[in-house]
């Protein structure tokens, strides 16, 4: 109760309040701060982006481990209270603006940074699919998120939690659920729990997938009406290539895949072996943009 109500002053003092709009909660938790801060296994010469460093629960701990740590706080309040806050820490850099279209690839100087964040609530899967994009330059990440999304990103096939995010995240990243974090860490408390992960992410695709594109058009398509069978789910995209029932027909035993199958029985390779077999076939549909999208 001490730190939530800390909390509560440190922002009555500085003139603010939680924004709904922007789904904040600030974790006012010591303890988890420590814990989250030493899942992200830093070194001394080790880069970090912060999201959303809010009140700074974690960014004392932070700039105290890493060589180099960038802040990116939407909140204009909070983000001068930041600047203020880290004005005689020079490694430190306080980033104003939201993180789904700052281009943190050029904000951020050094070829490699780990992301570590507590996601407001209502930009969790976003984030995720941002940094998937730029997975390159940011290959890890410590998250804290709703357990709805974090147990979606990590799920297996066969689980009704099994789904787009699962499949696209999975095919780039090692997902590790870390522990737990109760609503009680929050204020204000949110209605749920959260759980921080790491995402440990590839260059290259995990299992072969063929072309990025149509590998991610397969498995929204087949999300999309996921209670029908694989062949009506993606009947759409067959059609779009100029496919015709026999040649889907053929191209299913190619995959090994039974298109009486729904999209939650596919495990990732399953997947990865349709987009290719269909990548082999004769194309007339105009493919989305390289990479996958939320």
């Amino acid at each position: 109760m001490g730190a939530r109500r800390e909390a509560h002053e440190a922002l009555a003092a500085a003139g603010l309040r939680p924004r709904k709009r922007w789904g904040q909660h600030f974790l006012c938790d010591p303890a988890v701060a420590q814990r989250i801060v030493d899942a992200a296994a830093l070194g001394p010469d080790s880069v970090v982006l912060e999201i959303g460093p809010g009140l700074g629960a974690l960014t004392d701990e932070l700039a105290a481990r890493a060589a180099r740590l960038y802040l990116v706080e939407i909140d204009r309040g909070l983000t001068a209270r930041l600047a203020a806050r880290y004005a005689e820490r020079p490694h430190v850099r306080v980033l104003q603006g939201d993180v789904l279209t700052l281009p943190l690839d050029e904000l951020v100087a050094e070829p490699s940074a780990t992301v570590v964040a507590n996601l407001p609530y209502n930009i969790s899967t976003p984030v995720v699919f941002r940094l998937l994009e730029l997975r390159r330059r940011f290959p890890r990440a410590i998250l804290t998120l709703q357990r709805e999304v974090a147990v979606r990103l990590a799920s297996p096939p066969g689980r009704a939690t099994y789904g787009v995010t699962s499949v696209l995240v999975q095919a780039f990243a090692e997902v590790q659920l870390r522990f737990t974090v109760s609503r009680r860490s929050f204020f204000p408390r949110p209605q749920i729990d959260s759980t921080v992960v790491e995402l440990a992410w590839t260059a290259a695709p995990r299992v072969e997938i063929g072309d990025v594109r149509l590998f991610t058009s397969v498995v929204r398509a087949a999300f999309g009406q996921r209670r029908k069978m694989l062949r009506n789910a993606l009947g759409g995209l067959m059609t779009g290539k100029g496919i015709s029932a026999d040649a889907g027909r053929a191209l299913y035993t190619r995959a090994g895949i039974d298109p009486a199958a729904r999209a939650e029985q596919l495990d990732l390779a399953a997947f990865g072996r349709l987009a290719r077999v269909l990548s082999e076939a004769p194309s007339q549909v105009t493919r989305p943009d390289d990479p996958p999208q939320h």
